[in-house]
């Protein structure tokens, strides 16, 4: 059993910082993928940034453009969301999910087995 818990979100204003965190608990973490996704009221839930147990990250480009990084922290149960030049439009709760089966994460939010309660992120202009 895996559970994971986002924290780190917030109101901020447009180009401003912010990093996610994602507590997990569970003894086999350190072999998973993980992933980060949005989604916004009346919106479709949308992939963000998912990263292999070994440090290899994918990036939803359409949108993250250099201004997210993905990253881990095994020894600490950790997965992190640095954003940066944040946007009204990246206004969304924000999860982050366990993909157990492929080994860099996935972009279809299908293929995640656990989830977060997502955390809050406001950007105001």
């Amino acid at each position: 059993q895996v559970q994971l818990v986002e924290s780190g979100g917030g109101l901020v204003q447009a180009g401003d910082s912010l990093r996610l965190s994602c507590a997990a608990s569970g003894r086999t973490f350190s072999t998973y993928a993980m992933g980060w996704f949005r989604q916004a009221p009346g919106k479709v839930r949308e992939f963000v940034a998912a990263i292999s147990w070994s440090g290899e990250s994918i990036y939803n480009l359409d949108f993250v453009k250099g201004r997210f990084t993905i990253s881990r922290d095994n020894a600490k149960n950790t997965v992190y969301l640095q954003m940066n030049s944040l946007k009204p439009d990246d206004t969304a709760v924000y999860y982050c999910a366990v993909d157990s089966v492929h080994y860099g994460g996935s972009y279809y939010y299908r293929d995640y087995d656990y989830w977060g309660q997502g955390t809050q992120v406001t950007v105001s202009s």
